[in-house]
């Protein structure tokens, strides 16, 4: 009987997966289906059909700068994201940890969130000129203030009782952060990272179309200036197909991972 119902449950497991994987792809086909239709009518310069943006990315595929442009871009979203994880981990820490500490330094958290990353860019092009340090400066400023208010309210939840457990017991401030503080911000950070990640993707495409020589943000401003609307369409296909599997192939697994005790307390 128990063998029966544990070969039912993969069994249901791959159902519910496959039926999900058939709407994605019926909602695929419904959005390239309107696509195609709007493009009918259109200009080519205006709203070029799949037809055309399938040959244009396959003909960016075949140039000797696609991969390294990409890799550019990629390699400085990921240094301004690390030193956004690193820098607003620690200063969230620091700040939720010391109340007085905090409430001093809130005003300037708050106005930094409200700065645009445009003008980041701006500043960024006047103070590092054309550069890769232009692109992983906006990426930092933009990541770093969510990163850091996420970590702040995570360790508004830790529990006092358990705070003041820990000094009488005589453990050191690091100790603390690291043991109760910690563990408890884990999943503010995580949700806080996944969010910065994706914006710093976003923006580093705006500092390069102003502030580089190279890179996607560079090809879609080259794109642009020609009226090569297809190939903006393909780059932009191919930026949201990364996104998509940095998702399912890396943070999804992890945040599971990360966070299996969740469903386990619920189930």
């Amino acid at each position: 009987m128990a063998n029966s119902v544990a070969s039912r449950a993969p069994i249901g497991e791959w159902q519910k997966i496959s039926t999900k994987v058939l709407k994605r792809l019926a909602l695929v086909t419904l959005l390239l289906g309107i696509w195609s239709l709007a493009a009918q009518g259109t200009p080519a310069y205006v709203l070029p059909g799949p037809l055309k943006v399938g040959q244009a990315w396959l003909s960016l595929l075949n140039t000797d700068t696609f991969w390294l442009d990409l890799g550019i871009t990629f390699w400085r979203v990921l240094a301004g994201f690390v030193l956004a994880a690193v820098f607003g981990s620690v200063l969230g820490l620091i700040l939720g940890s010391n109340r007085s500490l905090g409430d001093f330094f809130e005003p300037i958290l708050a106005v930094t969130n409200t700065i645009s990353s445009a003008i980041w860019a701006i500043f960024a092009l006047i103070w590092f000129g054309i550069s890769n340090s232009t692109t992983i400066f906006v990426v930092f400023m933009t990541a770093m203030p969510l990163i850091l208010t996420n970590v702040w309210r995570g360790t508004q939840t830790v529990s006092a009782d358990l705070v003041e457990l820990a000094h009488s017991l005589r453990m050191t401030r690091t100790q603390v952060i690291t043991k109760i503080y910690l563990p408890t911000i884990l999943p503010d950070f995580f949700s806080g990272a996944r969010l910065a990640f994706g914006f710093g993707w976003r923006v580093s495409l705006v500092a390069e179309t102003i502030g580089s020589s190279n890179g996607v943000g560079y090809r879609l401003r080259q794109a642009a200036d020609l009226v090569q609307t297809d190939q903006v369409f393909a780059w932009t296909i191919t930026l949201v197909a990364l996104m998509v599997i940095l998702e399912f192939a890396f943070f999804k697994p992890i945040e599971t991972r990360l966070f299996r005790w969740r469903r386990q307390t619920q189930a």
